[in-house]
């Protein structure tokens, strides 16, 4: 089976092809608000190296969110067609699934602006409880709360956060099947609870 993976949710452009688990070629670079510009460039460029074409997917993982709302819809939406034009499945992780992995314990915090942060604390790739949008003093109580490994924005918090391998978490971590593509939307979250927390 191959699998084409692609996240433009936050800060990053990671795209993988593989066949089966294994990964046969990927990308995974910062290119904050650079994601349309660049995608199918690279998209384009890891086919050749590959030797597939679009039709040789048989199926493609997004992430859904959180993340910038311009950056999350690129990704989305080059899936959606595809998916629907081609007849392949679709499948979604969030996010802070792809930055925590199948570490046993972290705290997933990414930077939501004006002094807040998405936070989740993952175990082995499942959300515990779900990500939340919080001031940063509050950040650290939850962090507190929930021991374990910090990953992705840690210097919000004057902390060094330990890397993660998108290319590898990408596969690893559990994916939830996309039945009705036309359905599927951004998770925002700040939409619904941010403005609680000004």
């Amino acid at each position: 089976m191959i699998s084409l993976c692609m996240d433009s949710a936050y800060k990053n452009l990671v795209l993988g092809l593989y066949e089966d688990d294994r990964l046969l070629a990927g990308i995974a670079k910062e290119a904050f608000k650079q994601q349309s510009e660049t995608i199918f460039v690279e998209l384009n460029q890891l086919l050749a190296q590959t030797h597939l074409d679009y039709a040789d997917i048989d199926r493609v993982i997004i992430t859904d969110g959180p993340g910038s709302y311009t950056g999350i819809r690129i990704a989305m939406t080059i899936a959606k067609v595809l998916c629907t034009q081609m007849h392949k499945e679709l499948y979604c992780i969030s996010t802070m699934q792809l930055y925590a992995g199948m570490e046993p314990s972290a705290n997933v915090i990414l930077d939501a602006r004006s002094h807040r942060a998405y936070i989740a604390h993952v175990e082995n790739g499942i959300i515990h409880p779900e990500t939340q949008v919080l001031p940063l003093d509050e950040v650290k109580t939850f962090i507190d709360q929930h021991p374990g490994t910090l990953m992705g924005d840690a210097y919000l918090l004057d902390q060094e956060g330990k890397p993660s391998d998108f290319l590898a978490n990408f596969m690893q971590v559990p994916a939830r099947k996309i039945e009705n593509i036309h359905a599927l939307v951004p998770q925002y979250l700040k939409s619904s609870n941010a403005y609680k927390n000004k």
